[in-house]
């Protein structure tokens, strides 16, 4: 493979909505995009053919879960994540930091002690498989994103409660940033081990916290874009705050947010969540949400999400009501009537299939967008999406 320098384009915008195009070394992706997530080094209830069968371009998997299972160490026996997924694709790996902090902080041992410590050097946990100890700083999590082989990586971060208080989302904020720093140093390091070897280079981003106070989001997002790094992430939203919270602080953020670099929208995964967040100048969202409510019998649609294990949809033989153009190819195929059939007998092929379909509505979303970015009629498209999805 001939090493690809990671690069950025802004080829159109509409508003704050931006068209663009991400280089790698594993190929382009066009902007915005959903990221199917790849949890445990694949997407649940699909194959990496089916995967990219439905559009997708690039692919999250999870640094935490990889650590923890198979390990780091044997990925990187593989060659990477690539290899040993055998995919093509552009991967992109999160630091962990939010698995670290939302099974660490949210879970005790059975004698009461949370299963995570945060100090200003790193934050020690526990497994919560086993209980087995681990430590995690912004050096080692650089690191081990490195020998996974990611595209893109994150920077290490403290992802302070939706509850926190300002005085100590502050303090997160300024741990968090002189994390950012650290991982910056570490990354920089790795990439010229990387570049003597002749392996391909990887991109890092920085990210953006600090729940729902404005203040803190504008300083955080300052001094993230001052580390002048390839990317931005803005993590800490659809946590359980209001989606008219959500879209505040995205509103404050899209003037700041630097114009040449990709930003991203961190777990992030509902139709008008994209559609909003686009219109906000985010680039990039992933979330498990789409294949987790398919595995439990709902679908999305043009017109809200459906529940197909009632007696509503027994006999129906429509399709999943979609707007022209977002047809899925099992909206086009299969009725309401057999996907709920597959779904109350507990038939896998089921939740395959609800799983590919929730994808594929997302990622039309994106590609639907990018049209309308490039055409000048964002708002059109916006305004259609709305004129039949339910508003919440």
């Amino acid at each position: 493979m001939t090493p690809t320098p990671f690069s950025f384009s802004l080829d159109a915008t509409d508003g704050f909505a931006r068209a663009g195009t991400i280089k790698t070394s594993h190929g382009e992706i066009q902007t915005p995009i959903f990221m199917p997530v790849g949890t445990r080094s694949a997407v649940k209830w699909a194959t990496i053919d089916q995967v990219k069968e439905i559009g997708s371009e690039i692919m999250l998997v999870n640094n935490y879960h990889s650590y923890l299972r198979p390990g780091c160490e044997v990925i990187e026996s593989f060659g990477g994540l690539h290899q040993f997924m055998d995919v093509d694709l552009p991967i992109l790996t999160d630091s962990g930091g939010f698995q670290v902090f939302s099974l660490g902080l949210g879970m005790q041992t059975p004698s009461g002690e949370k299963l995570a410590k945060v100090t200003e050097e790193w934050v020690h946990f526990r497994s919560y498989l086993d209980g087995s100890k681990h430590f995690f700083t912004p050096e080692n999590v650089m690191d081990m994103q490195c020998s996974l082989g990611a595209d893109i990586m994150m920077a290490f971060d403290e992802c302070a409660p939706g509850g926190s208080t300002h005085e100590y989302a502050r303090q997160a904020m300024e741990r968090t940033h002189r994390w950012a720093k650290r991982s910056q140093d570490q990354w920089k390091k790795n990439e010229l081990k990387r570049a003597e070897k002749w392996l391909y280079p990887q991109a890092l981003f920085g990210i953006v916290q600090w729940v729902v106070f404005d203040d803190l989001r504008r300083e955080s997002a300052e001094f993230i874009k001052s580390l002048d790094l390839p990317g931005i992430a803005i993590g800490g939203l659809s946590v359980g705050e209001s989606k008219e919270d959500m879209y505040r602080i995205l509103d404050v953020l899209a003037p700041i947010l630097p114009a040449n670099k990709p930003h991203y929208l961190m777990g992030v995964g509902t139709p008008e969540d994209l559609v909003e967040g686009i219109a906000r100048g985010i680039d990039m969202m992933d979330c498990v949400l789409p294949t987790r409510i398919g595995r439990h019998g709902e679908a999305f649609s043009s017109y809200g999400n459906i529940k197909l294990w009632g007696e509503k949809y027994k006999f129906s033989q429509d399709k999943i009501p979609m707007l022209p153009g977002f047809e899925t190819q099992v909206s086009r195929r299969y009725s309401l009537g057999y996907l709920r059939h597959l779904v109350n007998v507990g038939e896998a092929t089921g939740w395959v299939l609800l799983s590919l379909h929730n994808l594929e509505y997302l990622l039309l979303i994106a590609k639907k967008s990018r049209q309308a970015i490039l055409a000048g009629k964002f708002e059109e498209f916006r305004s259609e999406f709305w004129s039949v999805y339910p508003k919440k």
